[in-house]
């Protein structure tokens, strides 16, 4: 009896392991999980997502709809942690966890930083907004797989770009 309760201990540690594992390994999705980090001085930015391809498809004014919200990414919501408060294109935002939501227009999209850190990526948490502002995209080279990251960054700002085929959605955010 006392060899079995052992036993069973023993496996315990694994199924906890399994269950706290987080995402999977990405085997089984289209949409490839990502994240990217950077410090900034004494910030720490990191951007956790999943990576959906164009695939030929057209994106913006198609997959995307034009003047609707949309997460940037695939399955769990688009996340942007930020270990103390910054500015993002001049605005406040404390630190904290935060889901990125979009509105894209063709000359102008409006971001969101939801308070609803980690929800799927659909239905838009109505209600929970910490930030919205609004973004002129600029024309870039064509990336088939959505991408996040941070082209530019010193020790008191970064430029962190979204981009996704021929769009580039530039963030600049700076220490609050």
């Amino acid at each position: 009896m006392r060899a079995r309760a052992w036993r069973a201990l023993g496996i315990l540690p694994i199924l906890i392991a399994a269950a706290c594992s987080g995402l999977p390994d990405g085997a089984k999705r289209k949409s490839q999980p990502a994240e990217v980090r950077q410090r900034m001085g004494s910030a720490e930015l990191r951007v956790v997502y999943n990576r959906p391809s164009a695939r030929g498809r057209t994106l913006y004014g198609g997959i995307v709809p034009w003047d609707s919200i949309w997460n940037p990414g695939a399955d769990e919501a688009t996340r942007l942690e930020v270990s103390r408060s910054v500015r993002v294109n001049g605005r406040a935002l404390p630190a904290g966890e935060y889901s990125i939501w979009a509105i894209p227009r063709p000359d102008e999209w409006t971001l969101i930083f939801s308070r609803a850190a980690r929800v799927p990526h659909v239905p838009y948490p109505e209600g929970r907004d910490a930030l919205r502002l609004r973004v002129v995209p600029a024309a870039g080279p064509f990336t088939e797989t959505l991408e996040f990251g941070f082209p530019v960054a010193t020790a008191d700002s970064a430029v962190l770009h979204l981009r996704w085929g021929g769009t580039t959605v530039p963030l600049r955010i700076t220490h609050d």
